[in-house]
């Protein structure tokens, strides 16, 4: 008890570990896991002295069977990952089960990291706050299960603005365990790389941080032993880059800054091509998927934030502005960048969600600022509530769809639905195979046969849609998801025999062929 009394983000951390035990299983794969998870088994490759030596050593070998998909984004998550994942197998689990317990607990880190570094500008009791209104965003809370590419990055790149910050203070400091300070803020950056090009972003923020914190001839040294400790891991993470690092990186770098698709977006109602989405596409879906309390906050906190400091502007340094100034830094650059560049956008912002943790931060000034204005903890305690209520509330109604949410400004995700993409990950599908109960049917998949093949008993048949067309016949099944509105295209006249939804939103359904 001693030791929670001291360390309150333990009760959140317990809470949600419960929560992700006792639901992980109900989570259904989505569209990109079943191919990043066989990169993640086949990578053992790359990682063997016996193939080393073998005289017929091929790289290629190491990315599973997606290539060209796969082979220039850095595997360093899923390579610390995967032990823990056959563990949990080896338990009871199922691998796609396994996979999404692990990628919450990774999550989990992240909310810890939130709250130390909410904890350097505002109190513990609004530091807490701001990390459970972070980890109960229902958008955030699904991901964390079912993506294992972009929380994880946002976990790392925490990680690394983090122990970045450390280091440079036990730096400033004096040499007393600065070694450890860099060789941590070295790994999470490093591995904060090898998972997204956008990794050294965080480096960056470090950088600006030190600026001005010690002498000249310590900045380099430190930094430049920070930099090659974390391109090192990089290295070590990342199998692409062995074979011509710095080409390789550049490489990677040009093709996820251009993100080449062709995927179309429901956007507002119409249907776009992922590179002609209107500028105000990020700043809508932000304001529509964070609940209803987290820009205000951060407007607010913003204004309580550097309004204090202003006041007495003639009397401070410029160094204690630098952790709201990094803050904003690490918000408005990849904001800036998605609107003004316009780079290609789908699956709705999930690619940027590492540029969230400073809207909780700052909102956390905001919420401090309003329990010195309550002085009191009765009314406080219900400003908390009603902060967290919204969170919680569409969590357990939209589960296990929480990454399909809308927030109330738009009538919820029944009021997004043929407006927003919803389930554009089809995670539906577990679900809608499992509530399926037609004994040697012939079910056709509109997209990814390969998601519903993982859930289907023996007495269905799963059929590829498009591959097999020619093959449908009266009475079978198929099965679409209404990502881009898909469903409607698809036998438009055939009879529904079973939907998945939230409220009015429809996530898939099952149609039978007259």
């Amino acid at each position: 008890m001693k030791h929670i009394r001291q360390h309150p983000i333990l009760i959140l951390l317990i809470i949600n570990l419960m929560a992700g035990i006792f639901t992980f299983n109900n989570y259904g794969l989505s569209w990109d896991e079943p191919l990043f998870y066989d990169y993640a088994n086949a990578l053992g490759y790359a990682y063997s002295p016996k193939e080393w030596i073998s005289g017929n050593f091929n790289l290629d070998n190491a990315y599973g069977s997606s290539e060209t998909d796969h082979a220039n984004r850095g595997p360093a998550y899923i390579i610390l990952a995967h032990p823990v994942v056959s563990i949990i197998e080896i338990l009871g689990a199922d691998n796609a089960s396994a996979w999404h317990l692990v990628n919450f607990l990774t999550f989990q880190l992240g909310v810890y990291f939130l709250y130390c570094l909410a904890k350097r500008t505002i109190s513990t009791s609004a530091a807490l706050i701001s990390a459970a209104l972070f980890a109960w965003q229902p958008l955030l809370w699904g991901h964390a299960f079912i993506n294992p590419k972009d929380p994880p990055f946002l976990v790392f790149f925490l990680g690394a603005i983090y122990f970045g910050l450390m280091m440079v203070d036990d730096t400033e400091e004096g040499p007393g365990g600065v070694w450890k300070s860099i060789g941590l803020a070295s790994f999470f950056l490093g591995v904060a790389t090898s998972i997204r090009v956008l990794g050294p972003l965080a480096g960056v923020l470090v950088f600006f941080y030190a600026l001005g914190k010690f002498k000249t001839s310590t900045l380099i040294k430190t930094l430049s032993i920070y930099a090659a400790f974390a391109f090192l891991v990089a290295f070590i993470t990342w199998p692409y880059l062995w074979t011509d690092p710095l080409h390789n990186f550049i490489e990677a770098f040009g093709f996820m800054s251009d993100n080449p698709t062709q995927l179309h977006v429901l956007f507002n109602g119409q249907l776009l091509r992922a590179d002609e989405l209107p500028r105000r596409y990020l700043p809508i879906l932000i304001s529509l998927t964070l609940t209803e309390p987290v820009l205000p906050l951060f407007i607010i906190g913003i204004l309580v934030s550097y309004s204090n400091k202003l006041i007495a502007v003639s009397k401070i340094k410029l160094s204690q502005f630098k952790d709201e100034f990094l803050l904003l830094l690490w918000f408005f650059i990849p904001f800036a960048y998605v609107v003004l560049r316009k780079p290609p956008m789908y699956d709705g912002y999930r690619h940027f969600l590492f540029m969230l943790p400073p809207l909780f931060i700052l909102a956390g000034s905001a919420i401090e600022k309003a329990y010195k204005f309550t002085k009191s903890n009765w009314a406080f305690g219900i400003l908390t509530v009603l902060i967290l209520a919204p969170g919680i509330f569409s969590i357990f109604h939209l589960h296990p769809y929480e990454y399909t949410y809308y927030n109330s400004y738009i009538g919820g995700t029944s009021g997004a639905f043929r407006r927003y993409e919803t389930d554009y990950w089809l995670t539906c599908y577990k679900e809608a195979i499992e509530q399926f109960d037609v004994p040697n049917a012939q079910l056709f998949i509109k997209r990814e046969p390969y998601i519903a093949e993982y859930y289907a008993n023996g007495t269905i048949m799963i059929r590829d849609y498009r591959a097999e067309f020619g093959n449908i016949h009266t009475d079978d099944f198929v099965l679409v998801n209404t990502r881009a509105n898909e469903d409607i295209k698809t036998f438009k006249d055939a009879s529904i025999v079973l939907q998945i939804k939230r409220g009015n939103a429809v996530f898939c359904e099952i149609k039978k062929i007259p």
